[in-house]
């Protein structure tokens, strides 16, 4: 189930046999990040990092590639037997020691697309036939039904299954309990020295009663323990009124454990604010954190400003206090991330309408992120946009610094994913309506914007989409 520790387990595992030399390769899906949400990279990744961990697969790999430069683009089969099945099997063949390697696939149910699990599933169960090198796939997943019926087609010899919430109670409650006395511990330390001694933490804080309760409150969920490590330890306020807090939301089902894990979070944005602030800030809040929820690639705060016409210190105010939910980079350019799928799914859940106020409406949301994207792109989308001296020239001597400059990241992001965004909406489009209006005046001007940023071959989907939105009136 959700936030019960798969991907912190998938990294320690892959840690753990990269250290040894024996990592083949690793692949941490997440939804909503560009090529990291679909397949469409995944094997050409296997093979690439391949090369680090198995050297002598490099001839064949160049082989490869050099019958098929585009092997990238090819389906996942060919992908899979040229890339990585066939380099594997002559380095095995060749090589004198038995090789042994572990491949470590992470949330594989977030891959958007349901063929492609299937397809993933079936052509990895296929390395079970090679003599050499030895493979072993470390996969974690939520059960969801593309996932189960992808093992139900395998023979019953290819895998073995562990259902993490079924680990024995007392041993999840063990780690759990592990866990929070390191992080508090951490936490008490990083307090005292930043501190003077007579308001320092006393050295059996936060004592065991107050560990008990936060286990029994977040079994079998690590999410929750590792949501209140980062809340308490927030440096900006003081750990023992933060833990009081969380302590407040005891709950018992896993429904409400999600709203023990994240509503203290975001309940502490309204404390001591009038009644027109606390309106302004949600609002702030569903239009900064609620953009960031439905992105379909992550972008920095600066783009972020950019694509929603607002203030970059708006969306620095909103998201100051969520760095226990959020990961909020230092460097201005770099992308906000989710820490979690989970806070996506609360916040995005319909049962949470009505019941807290920092409930967000997905198809408004989207909505809103496409029109958005089609002002932006209306306001810089031109001609010639990079300015180039002769309009022949080829994309790949095109100095990428001048694509950079003239097509901002979000500018980039709109052109790529506005069509995403109409379609999430369940909008439609209608004669001299905002999308129509973008085509004929842009329509040209978005092809060579998408393909000076290596993008083209999107457009056929995204205009295939289009022509299923199109609002169809019956003749009178």
């Amino acid at each position: 189930m959700a936030g019960t520790g798969k991907s912190t387990i998938s990294r320690t595992v892959a840690q753990s046999f990269a250290s040894d030399g024996k990592l083949g390769a690793s692949f941490f899906f997440k939804s909503g990040e560009a090529e990291r949400g679909n397949a469409s990279r995944f094997f050409t990744t296997i093979a690439a990092q391949l090369v680090r961990t198995v050297p002598a697969i490099i001839p064949y790999l160049s082989k490869a590639i050099d019958a098929d430069p585009g092997i990238s683009e090819r389906l996942m089969k060919e992908q899979f037997e040229n890339l990585v099945l066939q380099p594997l099997s002559e380095v095995g063949r060749i090589s004198t020691t038995m090789l042994k390697l572990v491949f470590v696939i992470d949330a594989m149910d977030e891959c958007e697309r349901e063929g492609d699990i299937r397809n993933i599933l079936h052509l990895l169960s296929r390395t079970q036939h090679l003599k050499s090198p030895h493979i072993r796939i470390f996969l974690t997943s939520r059960p969801e039904l593309p996932i189960r019926l992808g093992f139900k087609k395998m023979s019953a010899d290819a895998h073995q299954d562990l259902i993490l919430q079924d680990i024995p109670k007392a041993t999840i409650e063990h780690d759990i309990s592990s866990f929070l006395k390191t992080e508090f511990k951490k936490i008490r330390e990083d307090y005292n020295c930043s501190h003077p001694p007579n308001s320092s933490l006393p050295v059996e804080w936060p004592g065991e009663s107050s560990i008990r309760t936060l286990v029994t409150m977040a079994s079998p969920l690590f999410i929750f323990a590792a949501t209140v490590c980062r809340f308490v330890g927030d440096a900006r306020w003081d750990p023992k009124e933060q833990l009081a807090t969380i302590i407040k939301y005891q709950t018992t089902s896993q429904a409400s454990q999600m709203d023990g894990t994240y509503l203290p979070v975001l309940d502490k944005l309204l404390h001591g604010l009038t009644s027109a602030q606390k309106d302004r800030l949600v609002r702030e809040f569903r239009d900064v954190v609620g953009s960031i929820v439905v992105l379909a690639d992550p972008l920095s705060a600066v783009s972020l400003a950019s694509l929603l016409d607002i203030p970059k210190s708006t969306v620095d105010c909103r998201l100051d206090p969520l760095h226990s939910v959020l990961s909020i980079p230092s460097k201005p350019d770099s992308p906000v991330r989710l820490l979690h799928l989970s806070f996506r799914e609360f916040l995005l859940d319909p049962e949470k309408q009505g019941k807290t106020p920092f409930w967000v409406n997905g198809r408004e949301r989207h909505g809103t992120m496409a029109t958005k994207c089609l002002e932006l792109m209306s306001k810089h989308l031109q001609e010639n946009i990079c300015h180039l001296e002769f309009p022949g020239v080829l994309r790949r001597d095109i100095n990428i610094k001048i694509v950079d400059k003239c097509l901002t990241a979000e500018l980039r992001y709109a052109c790529r994913y506005w069509v995403y965004h109409l379609e999430q909406s369940k909008r439609h489009i209608q004669d001299r309506d905002a999308v129509h209006i973008f085509l004929l005046e842009h329509f040209l001007h978005w092809l060579e914007a998408l393909s000076l940023i290596g993008k083209i071959s999107e457009s056929i989907a995204m205009i295939g989409t289009l022509q299923l939105l199109l609002a169809v009136s019956p003749f009178c």
